[in-house]
């Protein structure tokens, strides 16, 4: 169940500022644990009243090419108002992010995302429970605008272990150049993937999808803010495009739903807590 979540600018046929996916789907046995999850959250009716909330350490890891911004040297500014858009983002959802450190490498090959092993065991700090946040001016040849790690059983010290968190694209932050991508919620997105979801359209219009009854059927990824977009006519519900876990333009994105709220503290409770 170690799994890695991309989320790419590029769609399928390679035209640039698009969404595309660039990794493997999670794989059966993840999907069957998450399915699981979903059996177990729909027997408790959703009464979820009495779910402690959930603070979330985390650690800014900034590589850069050189020291300016635009070689990917973010500022303390950029990374407290990243951070203020996460906690933004999952506060409705009793989830609060507080910063424990960061750090600048001036690193060519990590800047574009070279030897991510190599880079992950010279700087990921903490726990099993606490996000470690990359932040790279390229990320691959492709330009992924981010990935992260699905929670899964890691001992301490084990490549997945290592290599769990979350990596970001440096512009996409608020106050970057890559509109419309740069209100921060690439991170939202990313830290999603790490908490436990899947995307939205996971699974088209049939089978289980992304094993979550309130987000509805999506056939495919949404690109830019498409209102009344209904990719799966035969299912109930118009496509989720203002659902974090979708591709829409950062503007767009507005929630997560109760469901998936359930699922994070599910998989928090199975994996990290």
């Amino acid at each position: 169940m170690q799994i890695k979540a991309f989320f790419v600018a590029l769609l399928a046929s390679g035209a640039s500022a698009k969404f595309g996916c660039g990794s493997a789907e999670p794989d059966a046995e993840h999907r069957a644990f998450s399915k699981l999850l979903g059996v177990q959250e729909e027997r408790l009716g959703g009464n979820f009243t009495e779910r402690a909330p959930i603070s979330i350490g985390v650690y800014f890891h900034v590589i850069a090419r050189s020291q300016t911004v635009a070689g990917g040297y973010l500022t303390d500014k950029h990374l407290a108002d990243q951070l203020a858009v996460l906690n933004q983002d999952y506060a409705p959802h009793q989830i609060s992010f507080r910063l424990l450190g960061t750090d600048r490498t001036v690193n060519t090959g990590w800047a574009v995302d070279n030897n991510e092993l190599a880079m992950k065991r010279a700087l990921r700090k903490g726990t099993y429970k606490d996000l470690n946040i990359y932040f790279q001016p390229q990320l691959g040849p492709n330009d992924y605008l981010g990935y992260a790690y699905f929670p899964t059983t890691a001992a301490v010290g084990s490549t997945a272990f290592i290599r769990d968190g979350a990596s970001v694209q440096s512009q996409t932050v608020p106050g970057g150049s890559n509109a419309p991508f740069n209100l921060g919620r690439t991170a939202t997105h990313e830290v999603g993937h790490w908490l436990g979801l899947y995307h939205t359209f996971q699974g088209g219009c049939t089978g289980s999808g992304d094993s979550i009854a309130d987000t509805p059927a999506q056939a495919s990824f949404s690109s830019g803010c498409p209102v009344g977009r209904d990719s799966c006519p035969s299912a109930a519900g118009l496509d989720p495009i203002h659902n974090y876990m979708d591709y829409s333009d950062d503007s767009c994105y507005e929630e997560f739903t109760p469901g998936q709220e359930a699922r994070i503290n599910s998989f928090w409770t199975s994996f990290r807590a």
